[in-house]
């Protein structure tokens, strides 16, 4: 078993689709003969040629027009969004567009599209891209949304993604692509969209996470006082609502982890299912550990410190366990 890049597991992921199904192209800027910004289409466009690895002008709005004109007609178009802030000007496409498509349609027309993006803080990129915005696509009817945390997920979820019938927002972590991890691909190897993975058992309390923050999450776990179970949720939308309310049963108490900040991340959508599922049944009101309602700084060390860290995640955990009262976030402490 190989050490594999999480990029080569979007690389994996983008070849044998392309293999296996003659309708799947993919597009995007600089990703033909550039090989993208981040080589995770690096060779696609020696091994299956010009017609299918397209290299778009840098117009967002006009190549995910075509995008879902290409769906419509029975294509399978993987369009790369070089990061995630790009598509501000082309979300019309997306959620005008190729979300309402199957409804205004009654189902004769469907948009088999994937939108997939590099997103994400850590690396200096300042607040213009690094940005998750999830939350610009989240709720949408006729979308879904997944991310990535690892390089199985990425193979699994890209794949399923590609083969699904409506369009799929594909958010990719940036700071991961040089995470490497054992991993031996199946072709076959598929991860369901809505569905959540338990990647750590525990009693006292849960974790629900997903993303680049999935490893900030089982890292905490393990330092924490407590016995903590740690849920990658992997879809964002419509997520996995079954496997979050079947854990938080068990362990009475609900904490998110998210690379958000307080005011759009998925968590509140989380626990207001959660207390409306299990209310009366909590140990304690659930905490969320977001990001503060603020940009991303460019600075190395505001970034750090604006990121949730294993540090802080086990001291809010440990506060909340042994007390069974929600701690303050750390920059309503700070001030």
């Amino acid at each position: 078993m190989a050490k594999i890049w999480v990029r080569q597991a979007v690389l994996r992921a983008l070849d044998d689709a392309l293999a296996d199904d003659p309708r799947v192209i993919v597009m995007g800027e600089d990703i033909a003969a550039a090989g993208g910004p981040f080589k995770v289409t690096e060779g696609l466009l020696a091994a299956h040629g010009p017609e299918r690895v397209i290299d778009t002008p840098i117009s967002e709005m006009a190549f995910l027009g075509a995008a879902v004109g290409a769906a419509v007609c029975g294509m399978r178009p993987v369009v790369e969004m070089m990061f995630i802030e790009f598509i501000g000007v082309a979300l019309d496409e997306l959620t005008t567009q190729a979300a309402t498509m199957r409804y205004l349609s009654r189902g004769k027309l469907t948009v088999p599209m994937v939108v997939r993006a590099s997103a994400g803080a850590g690396q200096g990129f300042g607040c213009q891209h690094s940005q998750m915005l999830d939350h610009w696509f989240r709720g949408t009817p006729g979308l879904k949304v997944v991310v990535t945390s690892n390089a199985r997920t990425t193979y699994g979820l890209l794949r399923s993604a590609i083969e699904d019938p409506d369009p799929v927002v594909v958010l990719e972590p940036r700071v991961l692509y040089a995470e490497r991890e054992d991993y031996e691909f199946d072709p076959k190897y598929r991860i369901p969209l809505g569905t959540a993975e338990i990647v750590k058992s525990g009693k006292d309390a849960t974790i629900v996470t997903c993303g680049a923050m999935v490893r900030v999450a089982t890292a905490s776990a393990a330092r924490t006082d407590a016995n903590v179970e740690v849920i990658d949720l992997l879809t964002l939308w419509p997520w996995d609502r079954k496997t979050v309310a079947e854990s938080v049963s068990r362990t009475g108490r609900l904490v998110t982890v998210e690379e958000a900040t307080l005011g759009s991340g998925w968590g509140a959508n989380v626990a207001a299912a959660i207390v409306t599922d299990l209310f009366g049944t909590l140990k304690a009101a659930p905490l969320r550990i977001t990001l503060p309602d603020a940009p991303v700084p460019y600075s190395g060390a505001l970034e750090a410190r604006y990121l949730p860290n294993p540090d802080y995640v086990v001291e809010q955990i440990n506060q909340l366990v042994s007390t069974n009262k929600t701690p303050a976030p750390w920059w309503e402490m700070a001030s």
